[in-house]
Protein backbone atom coordinates (compact mmCIF):
# COMPACT_ATOMS: atom_id res chain seq x y z
CA UNK A 1 0.00 0.00 0.00
CA UNK A 2 1.21 3.60 -0.41
CA UNK A 3 2.02 5.11 2.30
CA UNK A 4 0.22 8.36 0.94
CA UNK A 5 -3.22 6.68 1.23
CA UNK A 6 -6.08 7.12 3.74
CA UNK A 7 -2.51 8.32 6.15
CA UNK A 8 -5.61 10.60 7.72
CA UNK A 9 -7.24 7.36 9.18
CA UNK A 10 -3.77 5.98 10.69
CA UNK A 11 -4.98 7.48 14.12
CA UNK A 12 -5.44 5.78 17.46
CA UNK A 13 -9.30 4.20 17.66
CA UNK A 14 -10.38 5.12 21.02
CA UNK A 15 -12.41 1.76 20.84
CA UNK A 16 -9.51 0.14 21.36
CA UNK A 17 -7.80 2.05 24.16
CA UNK A 18 -8.74 -1.13 26.98
CA UNK A 19 -5.95 -2.98 24.82
CA UNK A 20 -3.36 -0.86 26.32
CA UNK A 21 -2.57 -3.02 29.36
CA UNK A 22 -1.78 -5.84 27.09
CA UNK A 23 -0.12 -4.07 24.05
CA UNK A 24 4.08 -6.00 24.44
CA UNK A 25 5.18 -8.97 23.85
CA UNK A 26 4.76 -11.62 26.24
CA UNK A 27 6.26 -15.23 26.71
CA UNK A 28 4.11 -17.98 27.12
CA UNK A 29 4.10 -21.32 28.77
CA UNK A 30 0.75 -23.30 28.72
CA UNK A 31 -0.85 -27.11 28.71
CA UNK A 32 -3.14 -28.88 26.49
CA UNK A 33 -5.64 -31.33 27.54
CA UNK A 34 -5.05 -33.75 24.40
CA UNK A 35 -1.35 -33.56 24.65
CA UNK A 36 -0.75 -34.04 28.23
CA UNK A 37 2.40 -34.32 30.34
CA UNK A 38 3.54 -31.41 27.46
CA UNK A 39 4.40 -27.72 28.50
CA UNK A 40 4.19 -25.85 25.58
CA UNK A 41 6.58 -22.65 24.97
CA UNK A 42 6.21 -19.45 23.34
CA UNK A 43 5.09 -15.93 22.87
CA UNK A 44 2.71 -13.66 21.94
CA UNK A 45 2.51 -9.98 21.16
CA UNK A 46 0.30 -7.38 20.69
CA UNK A 47 0.65 -3.80 18.85
CA UNK A 48 -0.87 -1.39 17.89
CA UNK A 49 -1.90 -1.60 13.73
CA UNK A 50 -2.34 1.31 11.43
CA UNK A 51 -1.65 3.76 13.73
CA UNK A 52 -3.63 2.40 16.37
CA UNK A 53 -6.60 2.01 13.93
CA UNK A 54 -6.77 -2.10 15.17
CA UNK A 55 -4.32 -4.38 17.34
CA UNK A 56 -2.46 -6.92 15.53
CA UNK A 57 -1.97 -10.20 17.94
CA UNK A 58 0.58 -12.62 16.45
CA UNK A 59 1.44 -15.73 18.56
CA UNK A 60 4.06 -18.62 18.17
CA UNK A 61 4.40 -21.78 20.00
CA UNK A 62 7.79 -23.61 20.32
CA UNK A 63 5.98 -27.30 19.91
CA UNK A 64 4.65 -28.35 16.57
CA UNK A 65 1.09 -29.54 18.14
CA UNK A 66 0.18 -25.76 18.85
CA UNK A 67 -0.14 -23.64 15.17
CA UNK A 68 1.41 -20.08 15.00
CA UNK A 69 -0.94 -17.25 14.60
CA UNK A 70 -2.13 -13.91 13.51
CA UNK A 71 -5.13 -11.91 14.67
CA UNK A 72 -6.43 -8.44 14.30
CA UNK A 73 -8.92 -6.60 16.64
CA UNK A 74 -11.21 -3.94 15.52
CA UNK A 75 -14.67 -2.58 16.77
CA UNK A 76 -17.67 -1.14 15.61
CA UNK A 77 -18.09 2.50 17.56
CA UNK A 78 -22.03 1.87 16.94
CA UNK A 79 -22.70 -0.51 18.65
CA UNK A 80 -19.26 -0.57 20.68
CA UNK A 81 -18.64 -4.83 19.88
CA UNK A 82 -15.74 -5.92 19.15
CA UNK A 83 -14.68 -8.43 16.64
CA UNK A 84 -10.98 -10.33 15.97
CA UNK A 85 -10.35 -12.15 12.42
CA UNK A 86 -7.22 -14.95 12.91
CA UNK A 87 -5.48 -16.94 10.76
CA UNK A 88 -3.01 -19.77 11.32
CA UNK A 89 0.01 -21.61 9.99
CA UNK A 90 -2.61 -24.30 8.92
CA UNK A 91 -4.76 -21.97 6.44
CA UNK A 92 -7.44 -21.93 9.05
CA UNK A 93 -9.29 -18.86 9.06
CA UNK A 94 -12.04 -17.73 11.27
CA UNK A 95 -13.77 -14.86 12.82
CA UNK A 96 -14.56 -14.37 16.59
CA UNK A 97 -16.74 -11.83 18.56
CA UNK A 98 -15.13 -10.39 21.64
CA UNK A 99 -15.16 -8.54 24.66
CA UNK A 100 -13.05 -6.91 26.99
CA UNK A 101 -14.41 -5.71 30.47
CA UNK A 102 -12.91 -4.59 33.15
CA UNK A 103 -9.17 -6.46 32.49
CA UNK A 104 -10.58 -9.45 31.03
CA UNK A 105 -10.47 -10.25 27.21
CA UNK A 106 -12.44 -13.02 26.10
CA UNK A 107 -13.08 -14.49 22.27
CA UNK A 108 -15.90 -16.53 21.45
CA UNK A 109 -17.12 -18.39 18.03
CA UNK A 110 -20.05 -20.72 17.87
CA UNK A 111 -20.75 -22.95 15.41
CA UNK A 112 -22.77 -26.43 14.77
CA UNK A 113 -19.10 -28.39 14.41
CA UNK A 114 -16.84 -27.10 16.25
CA UNK A 115 -16.99 -23.53 19.02
CA UNK A 116 -14.18 -22.17 20.89
CA UNK A 117 -13.92 -19.47 23.90
CA UNK A 118 -10.46 -18.11 25.26
CA UNK A 119 -10.72 -15.92 28.01
CA UNK A 120 -7.23 -13.55 29.20
CA UNK A 121 -7.48 -11.95 32.74
CA UNK A 122 -4.64 -9.35 33.25
CA UNK A 123 -3.20 -9.55 36.40
CA UNK A 124 -3.01 -6.37 38.50
CA UNK A 125 0.54 -4.69 37.67
CA UNK A 126 0.03 -5.47 34.03
CA UNK A 127 2.84 -7.68 34.62
CA UNK A 128 1.34 -11.65 33.92
CA UNK A 129 -1.97 -13.29 32.52
CA UNK A 130 -4.18 -15.86 32.37
CA UNK A 131 -5.65 -17.10 29.36
CA UNK A 132 -8.09 -20.18 29.39
CA UNK A 133 -9.65 -21.90 26.40
CA UNK A 134 -12.39 -23.92 25.93
CA UNK A 135 -14.02 -25.99 23.20
CA UNK A 136 -17.34 -27.55 21.56
CA UNK A 137 -17.15 -30.51 19.39
CA UNK A 138 -20.29 -31.19 17.23
CA UNK A 139 -22.93 -28.93 19.83
CA UNK A 140 -21.28 -31.35 22.73
CA UNK A 141 -20.44 -29.82 26.25
CA UNK A 142 -17.67 -27.46 26.41
CA UNK A 143 -14.29 -28.99 27.33
CA UNK A 144 -10.93 -27.84 28.33
CA UNK A 145 -8.61 -26.13 25.62
CA UNK A 146 -5.17 -24.66 25.39
CA UNK A 147 -4.49 -22.90 28.38
CA UNK A 148 -1.58 -20.31 28.66
CA UNK A 149 0.50 -18.59 31.72
CA UNK A 150 1.65 -14.83 29.54
CA UNK A 151 5.00 -13.21 31.78
CA UNK A 152 5.83 -9.87 29.79
CA UNK A 153 9.15 -8.88 28.34
CA UNK A 154 10.60 -5.69 29.76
Amino acid sequence: MTPSIGREALIPNPGLEVFRPLIGTWVTTGHHPMVPGTTFHGRTSFDWHEGGAFVLMRSEIDEPEIPSGVAIFGDDDETGTLTMLYFDERSIARRYEATFEARVLTWWRATPKFSQRFTITIAEGDGSMEGKGEMSKDGGPWGLDLGLTYTRLP
